[in-house]
């Protein structure tokens, strides 16, 4: 699947509320935040669905959203995004879900919770069928290794559909705040304001 910036772009490490492994790499330009919107407006089709892809794996997903450009103010995009979100269907969240990536902690973890992780999370891939994922913008940088150390251990003792439910508003929340990396969106109100690696 394309992982293309919008043209003219170049691609940065950006700031997402995710653990690294699940950090995207989003489109950015030189040019001051206030006209990313306009760049993404103004962007071909295959361009912005490319750039929306690097925010949520369903092809679905980003042809609606590029599809209803121009948007007035990044506050109606991230509606439009999370109406699509809701939107999705079982194939469409599936794909999305079958995108993301496994966790990845960050450097000075101890070995022992990365061994943990591993575990826990191969545990979670047998039973599911993706990879967890979990938006950390409510948390502080402090919390986010029990955070997700914690809490796949206890989605694991999940039902299917129950965890599909939790996985979607997770996967929901992280498309939000890498949308709003894209379009420069600096409010903390997004989830913009902890730093990770792109994968």
């Amino acid at each position: 699947m394309s992982r293309e910036p919008l043209s003219g772009a170049p691609q940065t490490s950006g700031a997402t509320a995710a653990i690294p492994g699940q950090a995207r790499t989003a489109a950015r330009t030189a040019a001051c935040p206030g006209n990313l919107l306009a760049l993404f407006n103004d962007a071909p089709g295959p361009a912005a669905e490319a750039a929306l892809l690097a925010c949520c794996g369903s092809r679905r997903w980003a042809h609606r959203v590029a599809a209803h450009r121009p948007y007035p103010t990044v506050e109606a995009l991230l509606a439009a995004a999370d109406e699509a979100a809701y939107d999705l269907s079982r194939a469409d969240l599936d794909e999305a879900l079958g995108d993301e990536t496994a966790p990845v902690l960050p450097p000075g973890t101890p070995s022992s919770a990365h061994t943990a992780l591993r575990h826990a999370h191969d545990a979670y891939l047998a039973r599911f069928g993706h990879a967890y994922i979990v938006c950390l913008d409510a948390d502080r940088p402090e919390e986010h290794l029990d955070r997700v150390l914690g809490g796949i251990r206890s989605r694991l003792n999940n039902e299917a559909e129950e965890e599909r439910v939790v996985s979607a508003e997770e996967l929901r929340r992280l498309t939000r705040t890498r949308l709003a990396r894209l379009v420069g969106e600096n409010d903390g109100s997004t989830g913009r304001s902890r730093p990770s690696v792109p994968v």
